[in-house]
């Protein structure tokens, strides 16, 4: 796999400048500029094609239909966990099944100067207060998996930071809390073998939807290879709520493009096995 590739070759830091190559805008900046340099030396076909494939794709992604398409097309999320799910999983033989809620990290700022400490990034806490509520819900504990990114800043590691949200404004502490992980992943490689060693059976897995397939994929992947026979159960947050289209879907905007963007990071994520 690429990802164990970079890791081997001691460039693991590199995966985001790549990465900021590969996905817009970058690539759809060049079909302009190419497209205006073709148009300058007179290839007006091949120009105006370049400009107006450029132009047009980003416009796409940048409006809210683009995220729903892309990710119904390329990565194919699983529903939210309703609340028949949830009963129905909490008994399912809860005494046979130990089950624990596992969060895996989206990031976290070094410092806010408004709370005077470092802090989790809203995606980060979207996942945390859902494991958390989730775990009202069931009973079943919470860990937290995530460490400091590649060439991020030192200080507090998310997990840490986690843990002390959680206690302290969510009165409801962690069980596990993994803080050295710096992708998902390690998230996996050293997440589970600390699950298996507590005994736990089964995972509620919670991250945002367009996270899911890959990070499924990574759990699955060392359990397997350790030869855990643990049950996942995936537990999306972020989804798009059902309905019906809307002329706002095909309006630009800043968050659009955004949740483009994280698509097909995702979708770039599972081509390359990271």
């Amino acid at each position: 796999m690429i990802n164990g590739w970079f890791a081997e070759v001691g460039l693991s830091g590199w995966k985001a400048v790549i990465g900021a190559l590969l996905l817009p805008p970058l690539p759809l900046i060049a079909f302009v500029l190419l497209g205006a340099i073709a148009l300058h030396r007179r290839r007006r076909a091949l120009g105006w094609t370049l400009l107006l494939l450029g132009c047009a794709g980003m416009y796409f992604l940048a409006t809210p239909a683009a995220a729903r398409i892309l990710s119904s097309l390329l990565l194919h999320p699983p529903p939210a966990l309703d609340a028949s799910g949830i009963v129905s999983l909490h008994a399912a033989r809860p005494n046979v099944l130990p089950t624990a809620i596992v969060v895996l990290g989206a990031g976290r700022r070094p410092s806010s100067p408004e709370y005077g400490m470092s802090n989790l990034k809203p995606a980060t806490i979207e996942r945390l207060r859902y494991a958390l509520w989730l775990s009202r819900q069931t009973g079943w504990p919470v860990g937290y998996t995530g460490g400091l990114g590649y060439a991020a800043e030192p200080g507090p590691s998310e997990a840490e930071i986690a843990s002390r949200i959680a206690a302290n404004e969510f009165q409801h502490p962690l069980r596990w809390a993994e803080g050295r992980s710096r992708d998902t992943a390690e998230n996996a490689a050293l997440m589970v073998p600390m699950l298996r060693d507590a005994g736990v059976q089964r995972i509620v897995l919670v991250t945002h939807d367009y996270h899911q397939p890959r990070a499924l994929r990574a759990f699955k992947s060392v359990a397997t290879r350790i030869g855990w026979p643990v049950e996942f159960i995936p537990a999306p947050v972020g989804l798009h709520a059902p309905g019906p289209w809307e002329a706002g879907d095909f309006l630009p905007g800043g968050q659009a493009f955004l949740d483009s963007w994280l698509v097909l990071h995702e979708a770039l994520g599972l081509l390359a096995g990271a």
